[in-house]
């Protein structure tokens, strides 16, 4: 996907209130920025580094600027957590993504069980998918991690992504590593035990896992290759 033109490029003074972000722009004004991530952006957020943002022309918005990129070491690092649906619903309706290719429908924000909903839904003749999304940006030692914080909602999703399964359909668990500084990922033993575990149970009950990292340009964000994943518990922090 095209990221929005023009950005503007700054340095990041803090980030807090989980939504916000102050950053000194090129010309030494200073703007508060909306931060489109409610994690905890370790390894992502660290004061003093290059950023970029958007700006929308809404005039009702409080804060026109939104933060979209920061420079850690030599990669550029996507933070808004929106981007990683949107550039694998284009890859899957471009029939990039060859484990869900074959499909007719294809469905975002798809409802599932009266309280929840999954980010894309896919069927055909034969059968139905759904796949959940989630954005990964904590990286440390050349391991991408998820999640970076607890998450109970991460973890209702997994037992519903099981639950799918068991009703006899297709479940798919995405995760898009918005950065290039990594050769693997594998779940936070160390922040969130019970999130790992049930994403081992649910891979043990069929769904299945898939994980991606995005190319970031200045310009551009876009599934590359696939990464490789391990479950078990190892860390190397």
């Amino acid at each position: 996907m095209l990221l929005p033109q023009p950005l503007f490029e700054g340095i990041l003074i803090r980030r807090y209130k989980r939504f916000l972000a102050d950053v000194r722009l090129a010309d030494s004004s200073e703007v508060t920025a909306h931060c489109p991530n409610s994690g905890s952006m370790k390894t992502c957020s660290e004061a003093g580094r290059p950023v970029l943002l958007s700006k929308s022309d809404n005039p009702k918005r409080k804060y026109p600027h939104t933060w979209e990129l920061i420079k850690m070491g030599r990669t550029w690092v996507g933070v808004n957590t929106l981007v990683p649906n949107k550039i694998v619903y284009e890859a899957i309706r471009n029939e990039i993504i060859t484990e869900l290719q074959g499909y007719s429908t294809i469905m975002r924000e798809k409802p599932y069980g009266g309280h929840s909903r999954f980010d894309i839904y896919l069927e055909n003749d034969s059968g139905y998918c759904y796949v959940e999304i989630k954005n990964v940006t904590y990286v440390k030692n050349g391991i991408a991690y998820f999640p970076d914080a607890v998450t109970t909602r991460g973890t209702k999703h997994l037992n519903e992504l099981m639950q799918v399964v068991q009703e006899g359909g297709r479940a798919a668990m995405v995760y898009v590593v918005q950065r290039g500084d990594c050769s693997i990922l594998q779940p936070a033993w160390h922040i969130d035990r019970v999130y790992a575990q049930t994403l081992n149970k649910a891979v043990d009950h069929g769904v299945e896992v898939m994980v991606f990292q995005a190319a970031i340009t200045e310009k551009i964000i876009e599934l590359a290759s696939p990464l490789p994943y391990i479950l078990d518990e190892y860390e190397k922090l």
